[in-house]
């Protein structure tokens, strides 16, 4: 599959209908926008990024499992079944384009509470025990 490259990673997510520009599922197909731009909004500082709030504001943790996995297929970009360091940087940019990115201390944080097996990256069953804990 072609990719486009962009210097704006994700900012095709933010498409107003349920399906981005390139045919696959955005986050507002499973997320309000409201609740969106609520969690956003609640971790808008530097270092303020806190996963079970935001998860819980955004309305993740109260999604099926197959619901999850879909967010999970949305966040890894490149397709390798993980998410890696480098999409984290990125990772409130998947929920808004106007967002911030992550410091390098809260993608260690968001790395730690996931990464069960101490691989570096977050496989499909991490995030979800993650999203649902």
């Amino acid at each position: 599959m072609n990719r486009v490259l962009t210097t704006q990673p994700y900012l095709h997510l933010q498409h107003p209908t349920h399906f981005n520009l390139t045919g696959t599922m955005s986050l507002t197909s499973i997320l309000s926008a409201d609740a969106i731009d609520k969690a956003i909004k609640d971790c808008q500082a530097p270092e303020s990024f806190n996963h079970k709030k935001f998860f819980q504001l955004c309305g993740l943790s109260k999604k099926s499992p197959q619901e999850i996995r879909n967010v999970f297929g949305i966040f890894d970009s490149d397709g390798n079944g993980f998410i890696e360091e480098d999409e984290l940087k990125f990772f409130l940019q998947m929920f808004s384009s106007g967002a911030r990115v992550l410091t390098g201390n809260e993608i260690k944080s968001l790395l730690s509470a996931a990464d069960d097996d101490g691989d570096g990256k977050i496989g499909i069953d991490e995030f979800q025990t993650m999203v649902l804990s």
